[in-house]
Parts: structure tokens; sequence; C-alpha cells
């Protein structure tokens, strides 16, 4: 089943790269897995950090801004050991999360990562849908702001934006595997950058030009329309929407799988991470910052989307576009691990079936019968539930914050300590329990900020009504 995980030799694919000692052709590099990261990590959730800000303050919201970054990485160089075992450099492969989480923690263990991490990647995929949806919407109003005026409301629904992604989606399906995403990763990457700086630079006009708003270092003043207890569970909300902005290592051992044996690939990975995570925590802070300066404390959720700027229309709509490209690859880094499961289990289920194995070659193009239907199935349901449901994104940060702990905190400490025999009780066990137990806690506050949120939108939503 491990090895079902990755992409398998067919059809003459050794012409175009190098055998490994399990068979399997892997070419990824620095440069390739470090696309990836910032692919998943990248996302339209960019566009909200400025709200964040504006719920916890200057001080606080930057410090935990600060804090999930150093935490993540941290996390993610203690997973990246974890790739190989029981030696990190010259041990047997694990090709995936789950099966690194079996051979580290047990087979309980295992299941209950299964369980966190495919509902996470479903989860994330559908809300994908939804936001390149109202990305692609906001491009129509955008145009009918700048026609009709700024009073106008402009409302659409988002279904048929939502029909659009989904076809896009699955013919972008049939790519196999992770291993031929690296062009769409490196694409969505620039895309990720490209919105994240139109936004800095419409941030940096209305500051320079002196419309900026009132911020403060403890975010949006109690008052009459704001009380205590509601900016405290609004507080919990933000934190977690920053906590689920770094929520990738779900995929980051299929990432890892893809590069090259030489160099050692946990030694590659962990510069991967931190040009990843470096490089997208600083576009978060500028883009978190300078938004929040922008704006003030009446921030938007997303200020393209929002609305935070009207002018210049057409820049706000190139904005959107490369929001929209920017997730249709990101849907691919992620729901690929949760498509290779199924195919997989499909494999030991119904070994030398022709449906399931047989590879059919049109011009460049391999084609598969299993990939084909289950793939596409699977986009037209996401895509249904993602119109059916318009408050999804909240239900989408609900996932996040209840699989954020266990996938991106507690598994990799528990692996590295069980794969480096860390002594109960000394410095490193401690210091290790210890984030573990912080972390646990903010994600729980996060959690019940968000079901709160849930709450609210399921009693006043309507099937198949996703306006924007």
């Amino acid at each position: 089943m491990a090895k079902h995980s990755s992409v398998s030799i067919r059809n003459g694919e050794a012409m175009n790269g190098y055998f490994d000692d399990d068979g399997i052709i892997r070419t990824g590099t620095l440069i390739t897995t470090s696309a990836h990261i910032m692919t998943v990590v990248i996302g339209s959730g960019v566009l909200s950090l400025a709200w964040c800000l504006a719920q916890l303050g200057w001080i606080i919201g930057v410090l935990i801004l600060a804090s999930f970054a150093f935490i993540t990485w941290y996390a993610c160089l203690l997973l990246t050991d974890c790739y190989r075992s029981p030696d990190p450099v010259s041990g047997n492969r694990n090709y995936n999360y789950m099966q690194a989480v079996k051979v580290n923690l047990g087979g309980f263990k295992y299941k209950l990562c299964a369980l966190a991490q495919y509902t996470m990647q479903v989860g994330v995929s559908m809300g994908y849908i939804i936001t390149s949806a109202i990305s692609m919407a906001a491009v129509k109003r955008s145009n009918c702001f700048h026609k009709h005026g700024h009073n106008i409301g402009c409302h659409t629904l988002n279904n048929t934006y939502v029909l659009i992604f989904a076809c896009i989606e699955i013919v972008l399906s049939q790519i196999p595997n992770f291993h031929k995403l690296a062009l769409v990763s490196i694409v969505a990457t620039i895309m990720s950058f490209a919105y994240a700086g139109i936004g800095f630079a419409l941030s940096v006009a209305k500051v320079v030009g002196g419309t900026s708003a009132e911020t403060s270092l403890t975010g949006k003043a109690v008052g009459p329309d704001l009380t205590s207890k509601e900016k405290m569970w609004i507080a919990f909300s933000a934190v977690g929407d920053i906590a689920f902005a770094y929520a990738f290592s779900l995929v980051l051992i299929e990432i890892q799988d893809t590069l090259k044996p030489s160099p050692p690939e946990n030694k590659v990975m962990k510069k991967s991470c931190t040009i990843g995570i470096g490089g997208s925590s600083l576009i978060y802070m500028l883009c978190g910052v300078l938004g929040y300066l922008a704006f003030g404390n009446d921030s938007s959720g997303n200020y393209l989307t929002g609305f935070g700027f009207y002018e210049p229309f057409w820049l706000v709509d190139i904005g959107n576009i490369c929001v929209v490209i920017h997730l249709l690859g990101s849907f691919q880094v992620v729901i690929q691990p949760f498509f290779a499961f199924v195919e997989s289990c499909c494999r030991e289920k119904w070994p030398g079936c022709k449906f399931i194995e047989k590879e059919y070659i049109i011009g460049k193009y391999s084609i598969n019968l299993l990939r084909l239907t289950w793939r596409t199935t699977y986009v037209i349901l996401a895509a249904t539930v993602a119109m059916m449901f318009p408050f999804f994104n909240n239900f989408i940060g609900l996932i996040g914050s209840a699989t954020y702990w266990p996938l991106t905190i507690y598994f990799p400490i528990e692996m590295y300590i069980s794969r480096a025999k860390i002594q109960t009780g000394s410095f490193t066990w401690i210091w290790l329990r210890l984030l573990a137990f912080i972390c646990l806690i903010v994600a729980l506050l996060a959690l019940a900020g968000c079901i709160r949120g849930l709450y609210f939108s399921v009693s006043s939503f309507e099937l198949f009504r996703s306006v924007s």
C-alpha cells in the first residue's frame, strides 16, 4: 500500500528521470519543494490577516502571527526526519504522513491521524471552491461598482463560479500525483506573490494617501456595538484563522517524497521549510500589518473580495484572478494524498483489475479509468456541497481548528520523541510537552470561537444560496 501512494513507473517514464532504490522516479529539488510549500501555506487567507489584527490589536496580533510561524517551522523540522525510519538518512521510506505515524507511533494513532488528515483535506478542498467562487464573483462586482457607483449592491450568486472552478479541477485532477505537480505549484506560487503584492501595494497607497483608519494596541474597542464577550469570541476565531493559515504539515511527507535521494531528503526539506515558511510569513506580516494600517479596526475579512479597495478596479480584478489561479493549484496539492489513498485501497482490494490499473496512452497523456471516474466524481460532489452550504467557510475554520493541533503539533512531536528516544523528564522532553500543551489550549480556544460562529451561520443559511 505504501508504495502505491507514490508514483509508479509506467510506459517509459524512466526515460525522463532516475530510478531510486524502490523503483520510483523522483526529480524534486529545493526549488520545487519550496514552491509546493508556499502553494499550500499562502492562501487567500493572507488577505484576511488585517481583519485578524483588527480583532487582536498590534501587540497580541503580531505576537501570535510570529509565534505560529516559528512553531510551525520548528514542528516541520521535526517532521522532516520522519520521512525515513528508523534512520532519517538511510532508513526505509515513509511515503506519506499516515505511514510515518504508523511506523513511529503504532496502529491506533495511525487511525486517528487518518481521520484528522483526510477530514481536513476534504474540508479544505471544498473551502477552496467557495473561496475561488467568491473571488470570481468579486471581479464581476468590481466592474459593476466601477460602472454604477459604490452604493449599488451588485450582488450575485456564486453557483455559476463554483461550476466553472469545478470544471477546471476535473481536468487538473487527472494529473496523477505529486511528482507531476511541480509546474502547477510554481505557477500557483507566482500567483500568490502577485495577489499578495497587489494587496500590499494598495494598502501602501492608502496609507501614503493619508486615508488610513484608526488602529490600536488592543484592536477593535469594546462599546455599544461590541460587548466584551463578543470581542473575546471573535478574538478566538481570529487566532484560529492565523493557526489555520500555517496548517500544511499534512502534505509535508508527500512533498518530501518527490525529492531526489541525493543530497539527503531531510536536509533539503529542512531548507525548503525554512524558505517556504519564511517567505510565507514575510508576506503574511507585510499584508497583515499594512492592511491593518490602511483599514484599521474596521478591516473586512478579505479586502479584495470585501472591497476594502474599489479603485483602480482593474488592479482589484487582477488580484482576484490571481487568487483563483492560485487556489486551482492549491486544491491539487492538498487533495492529491486523499486521491492516492483511495486509489491505493482499490488496487489492494481488486489486484489485477484492468479498470483500476490499466493506463491508456493518448499522445503525451496517460488516462486511467479509475482515476478519471473517481476524481471527477469527487470534484462534482465537493462542488455540490460547496453550493449547498453558503456558510461552509465557517465549517472549514472549524475543521482547521480541530485538526491543526494533532497534525501540525502533536504527531510531529510524538514521532520525534519516539524516533529519537527522548528520555522522559529530560529538558527536551519537558520543552516539547509544554509546547504541545500550550498549542492545545490555543487550538481549543480557537475551536470554541469557530463553533460559535458556525452556530450563528447555520441559523440563517439557505441551501444553494451562496451570495457575494
